[in-house]
């Protein structure tokens, strides 16, 4: 019997994952000392999706900032000081065969950990919200910096994998649209403009970084005059033309309004059209509950790699559910054989 696509291997530059399923990264909300510093928690919660033998495990978007954090108890990567905690869980995870990765991530105008809390323009979240400091073109450049030394100390603690997150309307995503972008200067207006941020990010940790670099998007912002597919998908080709290798499309969160209806595989679709039209391989994430669902995104060529989030939270064995599923025979860590 064939090997399930789900289980076969994909190689990006000179990583090569041994199989197609992927951690998503999640939030975890547990850094102790609000110093964004790794804690016991992160070393066992992502060593045990590797166990599970998950083939690439990303962390939480860990920020390039310290007013760039979602919250305060988020990782960071801001200082020399973060490198060695980092370093601890990428070893882990690789330690039993997986890859590693780190989402770099700045939340912008969604930030609820330091002030001062910046965006491209000065237009807040919600009517709850306090309005954000528009960037000046200084701190613009201070930021991509923040980036590209990032992806520095990313290449130190031994990552195997680096995801820009420009979705879930955080800091890149807030550029990249019309509903959050209104700035009038070389960084708004058209979506040529508006991409010159993310543009930019992407040149800067590319002087630095030569591993595998994907980029996360919200590929439906579900409100009238934001972004639309032919939107993404230019901005999916310019990305492909500077190097990044995959795009992991989700949806959402550019502003407060979300999908009216959510359901197994409701994202799989931009994934698909993405890949199809840019030409650039991409990654099917949300609501991705089992194996066979798995299984067909990658068969019917909707996306090249499945990121796995909430189940993965209710089972870091999951890829072992999943072979279950497929028929297919996982092989076992060895001090978990006796039990798989």
């Amino acid at each position: 019997m064939a090997t399930p696509k789900l289980f076969q291997p994909i190689t990006y530059k000179n990583r090569t994952f041994k199989n197609r399923i992927v951690v998503s990264p999640m939030c975890m909300y547990s850094v102790e000392e609000k110093d964004g510093k790794v804690t016991p928690f992160h070393i066992t919660h992502y060593e045990s999706r590797a166990i599970g033998q998950a083939g690439l495990v990303f962390l939480e978007s860990t920020a390039v900032t310290p007013e760039g954090r979602i919250s305060d108890q988020d990782l960071g990567i801001w200082s020399d000081a973060h490198i060695e905690g980092l370093r601890a869980v990428s070893d882990r995870i690789q330690a039993h065969g997986s890859k590693s990765g780190i989402q770099l991530g700045h939340a912008g105008r969604k930030s609820r950990a330091e002030d001062p809390i910046v965006a491209p323009s000065n237009v807040p979240w919600d009517g709850e919200s306090i309005a954000p400091e528009a960037l000046t073109e200084d701190k613009i450049n201070e930021l991509v910096d923040a980036y590209r030394k990032a992806a520095i100390r990313t290449k130190e603690a031994g990552f195997d994998v680096i995801e820009i997150h420009a979705a879930h309307g955080y800091l890149i995503n807030q550029f990249l649209s019309p509903l959050t972008n209104k700035r009038i200067d070389s960084y708004g207006g058209a979506r040529e403009n508006r991409y010159r941020f993310l543009r930019e990010v992407l040149d800067a940790v590319k002087q630095v970084w030569d591993g595998p670099l994907f980029v996360r998007i919200s590929a439906d912002e579900y409100a009238e005059g934001g972004n639309g597919i032919n939107d993404f998908i230019y901005f999916s080709i310019e990305m492909k033309r500077q190097g990044v290798d995959l795009i992991d499309c989700s949806t959402g969160g550019v502003v407060p309004e979300g999908p009216s209806t959510v359901y197994p595989g409701y994202q799989v679709v931009h994934a698909e059209r993405i890949r199809k039209h840019a030409l650039v391989d991409t990654a099917a994430v949300g609501l991705i509950t089992n194996g066979q669902m798995a299984e067909e995104i990658l068969q019917n060529e909707r996306a090249d790699l499945v990121f796995v989030a909430r189940a993965m939270l209710r089972n870091p064995y999951w890829p072992l559910e999943a072979a279950e599923q497929l028929n297919y025979t996982l092989e076992a860590p060895v001090m978990y054989k006796r039990g798989w």
